[in-house]
């Protein structure tokens, strides 16, 4: 019988934060650096309108997607990351940054844009089910969701990459077109349109 994994805990990241402030190396690492590239260059629109970045971490990510949107709400449930976000982000006036427990927390506005990156493997049966359901609740008739996951298995992580974007394609068949899907050694892109 396979082993049935909990969401990860807030304690967890805050372990992870308090040993290392950029513990993936967002900031030097030419993998996440071309891995950002690919992410942006996967958005279809010159600009969005109201944008959700779920895992923001510590916003160099974020930087980078300030310029296609009009306002963005950049979250991460723990608060260590997110001083650096603030920091990184604070000149820019359309930028909001919380701390949000998503799936628990999805802040109450409809968007234009969903950004899923390197956080839904994190969660549960129970856990990817609410954000999918609140993801499909609040991205508006036309909007994207772009998720970009690592897809080698991980110890810890109760799902994997592919597995959490098969999730939303073979779930929301109906109700998201899958625009485009980018597979590299180590991570895999998909982005959809909600046509409903």
């Amino acid at each position: 019988m396979p082993e049935i994994k909990n969401s990860l805990s807030e304690k967890y990241f805050d372990d992870v934060y308090s040993a290392n402030t950029d513990p993936w190396n967002f900031e030097g690492s030419d993998y996440e650096r071309a891995k950002y590239a690919v992410t942006i260059n996967a958005l279809t629109k010159p600009m969005y309108h109201n944008v959700f970045e779920i895992g923001c971490s510590i916003g160099v990510l974020s930087e980078m997607l300030v310029k296609k949107c009009e306002k963005l709400l950049a979250v991460d449930a723990v608060e260590a990351p997110l001083i650096q976000a603030r920091h990184r982000l604070k000149a820019y006036p359309n930028v909001q940054v919380e701390r949000m427990t998503v799936p628990g927390d999805f802040g109450n506005e409809m968007y234009g844009l969903i950004l899923i990156s390197e956080v839904a493997y994190y969660l549960d049966d129970a856990g990817l089910e609410m954000l999918r359901k609140k993801t499909m609740e609040q991205l508006s008739k036309g909007g994207q969701l772009l998720m970009v996951h690592w897809t080698p298995k991980v110890h810890d992580y109760p799902q994997t990459g592919d597995y959490v974007n098969d999730y939303f394609l073979e779930l929301d068949k109906k109700g998201l077109k899958h625009l485009q899907q980018q597979r590299h050694q180590t991570y895999r892109l998909d982005s959809f349109e909600k046509i409903n």
